[in-house]
């Protein structure tokens, strides 16, 4: 797991990774702490790389690492979870249109009625939202305000750094390469593949890093 903790609107002033063994094969928590304010004993709120409600049984792991923690906690997903008749559609695309600038939002309220989240663009030149929706101990008006208050860019600071940091790691760790850290992939060339090896040769076998 990696974290990044924020003091103020964005500016990351810790950083760290730590290690440990997950409960079942394939469960994890990405989550991360951000401090959104410069008081002295100010509550720490957990942004997370998930959802909250905005879930198939209404309960995303932003709800459940708010709920392990005690700490109040919001879902940030990069990905639209279809559930509850919400669609990645034409129509759903036409709302995306029509966030013209940082801030601009719209609900996300699902077939039963119920408004599972927001749609935020959360930076003046990206064309995709986020989805902001409730985890724990947060009213949905405050997780945007303070999802928004953490982006230079699109993704809230905090996550950025906790991906970029998380990558860094498993290359260092491993000692082989990683995939391109966010934000990073336009500026690397491609490389051209390695001539095929000779009939009869072998390859040795590689490492494969599965996020």
């Amino acid at each position: 797991a990696s974290g990044a903790r924020a003091e103020g609107p964005s500016g990351v002033v810790v950083r760290g990774v730590s290690s440990a063994p997950l409960p079942a094969p394939g469960l994890g928590f990405p989550g991360r702490r951000v401090r959104p304010g410069r008081a002295p004993g100010s509550e720490e709120v957990l942004l997370v790389d998930g959802n909250g409600v905005l879930h198939h049984r209404g309960f995303g792991v932003a709800c459940h690492l708010g709920v392990l923690t005690d700490l109040p906690c919001v879902g940030v997903a990069k990905k639209l979870l279809q559930v509850d008749g919400l669609e990645n559609n034409a129509q759903h695309k036409e709302k995306i249109q029509l966030l013209q600038a940082r801030g601009d939002s719209f609900p996300l309220m699902g077939g039963s009625g119920t408004i599972l989240g927001m749609a935020l663009k959360s930076h003046d030149h990206s064309t995709k939202p986020l989805y902001v929706s409730v985890g724990h101990k947060m009213s949905l008006e405050a997780a945007m305000r303070l999802t928004l208050g953490c982006c230079r860019f699109r993704i809230p600071e905090p996550v950025r750094q906790a991906d970029i940091r998380s990558r860094d790691y498993i290359r260092r760790t491993l000692g082989v390469p990683g995939p391109p850290a966010p934000g990073r992939e336009r500026n690397q060339k491609a490389q051209r593949p390695k001539a095929c090896p000779k009939e009869g040769s072998e390859e040795p076998a590689g490492l494969e890093i599965i996020h």
